[in-house]
């Protein structure tokens, strides 16, 4: 699997604080233990608020993830294969 990743900005910044739990980010895991697998760093912190549109360009598998361009972001992502 390939991801593409593109950001969708909002044009806005975060009016909260970001969740102290995270404070050097998400590596979030969809993969639900599967094997095939793909993976794909995102450009860490977001810009501002907005969104990442990620594709997979084997399986057709698309995904969104929001972003607020604070510590706890989203840093990279883990997805399993859709034809698996």
């Amino acid at each position: 699997m390939t991801l593409k990743v593109h950001w969708v900005d909002a044009n806005r910044t975060a009016r909260s604080k970001p969740d102290p739990r995270y404070p050097i980010g998400v590596d979030l895991d969809f993969s639900k233990g599967r094997v095939k697998v793909c993976t794909a760093p995102l450009p860490y912190p977001a810009p501002r608020c907005g969104c990442w549109l990620i594709k997979c360009d084997v399986c057709d598998q698309t995904v969104v993830i929001t972003a607020a361009g604070r510590i706890d972001d989203p840093r990279s992502i883990k997805l399993a294969c859709k034809l698996s």
